[in-house]
């Protein structure tokens, strides 16, 4: 397919110059379109964007700095290039020329010569600026296309060592996949009602999404003569159970002084530590109460009990939802309203429906 030739704007009020500059133009292989005043080379313009532009300076009604600016001014056209070719030759018009936004200033009366050169010159110029925009664009597709491609196979990393961890316990995969899906569905619902106590933006809620797999890491240190023990643990034994968050956490510290602009690592980080404390005050490592315990690790404790509860063990049979849900609103003994954030526990109480697609969606 042959090369369409460029296609040039003239603007001038002197229909001598038009007629002239149009002239030599097509004879040099450009598609060339005067006009006569500035309000016309506007409308031009935005009817088809030319390529270049021969911009006069005294013209009755708008002057070519005014047409020049209004140009620059619209990010559609600013980076068309104008030429000034004016009859005015002081320094000061001619820096005023390229305040307004010219690439280039050509004095009348001109030599054709000069102005083909200008405009051969320029037009390479902006070709070469588009060639350098459209490599720049894909290097930065093909940048963001393997960011995330590594992003996926750490996320896809940190999820199987997760899985791991709860391969030593009673849960299994599917659990994580839960976990993190009820996770999401209250951070959405907590965000909706600007509750909370921290923000909730878009990286919160997929930090949250991610990281909440990493919970139990801890629990790879705990033996198992504890860990796997069918019945009840001794009060010596549940004191070694505790500390999975603590060693969790601690992992997960070590990890952040190498990546220590991960926001991800460090919510999980708050998750491990925190995700058995409760709101008042009665859980465990620290005793925390209401929001000294890190946001994250308030949603996941809801979110993890509802799982907890509804999954069959050796030693329990697993609750259905309408029973569940009346054991985290009324309490039984051991799980009682007062554990829960009463924000997070109204987000569970909007939510039951969810909750449950997502428990019936994702079994074993």
């Amino acid at each position: 397919m042959a090369e369409q030739p460029s296609d040039i704007l003239i603007v001038d009020d002197t229909p001598a110059n038009l007629k002239l500059l149009s002239g030599m133009l097509v004879q040099r292989g450009y598609k060339a379109r005067p006009v006569p005043n500035g309000a016309l080379a506007l409308q031009a313009i935005q009817s088809k964007p030319p390529e270049l532009i021969l911009l006069d300076i005294n013209m009755p009604g708008m002057n070519g700095y005014e047409v020049c600016r209004r140009l620059k001014a619209s990010e559609q056209y600013r980076d068309i290039p104008v030429i000034f070719l004016s009859a005015l030759g002081e320094t000061e018009d001619k820096l005023r020329a390229f305040e307004a936004g010219g690439v280039d200033y050509i004095s009348k009366p001109f030599h054709f010569e000069e102005v083909d050169a200008r405009i051969s010159t320029h037009l390479k110029l902006r070709r070469l600026q588009r060639d350098l925009e459209d490599h720049n664009r894909r290097l930065s597709e093909l940048v963001q296309k393997q960011v995330k491609e590594i992003s996926d196979s750490h996320l896809a990393t940190i999820f199987a060592l997760a899985k791991l961890a709860e391969s030593r316990d009673e849960d299994t995969g599917a659990h994580l996949f839960r976990v993190r899906k009820y996770c999401r569905a209250l951070a959405i619902h907590l965000a909706r009602e600007n509750v909370g106590g921290r923000v909730i933006d878009e990286p919160f809620v997929e930090n949250l999404f991610f990281s909440s797999a990493l919970h139990d890491i801890g629990k790879v240190s705990i033996p198992d003569a504890i860990l796997l023990k069918k019945g009840p643990l001794t009060a010596e034994e549940w004191a070694v159970m505790k500390t999975h968050t603590t060693l969790g956490a601690l992992t997960l510290e070590a990890v952040l002084e190498s990546h220590p602009e991960n926001d991800m690592l460090r919510m999980g980080k708050e998750i491990a530590r925190s995700h058995h404390e409760r709101w008042d005050g009665t859980g465990y490592p620290q005793g925390l109460a209401g929001e000294e315990i890190p946001l994250p690790a308030r949603i996941f404790a809801m979110a993890d009990q509802y799982d907890a509860l509804r999954s069959t063990r050796p030693y329990k049979r697993g609750f259905t939802h309408e029973e569940t849900v009346r054991i985290i609103v009324e309490g039984d003994g051991r799980t009682m309203p007062h554990h829960w954030d009463p924000a997070i526990l109204a987000a569970f109480r909007a939510l039951e429906p969810e909750f449950l697609d997502i428990w019936t969606r994702f079994q074993e």
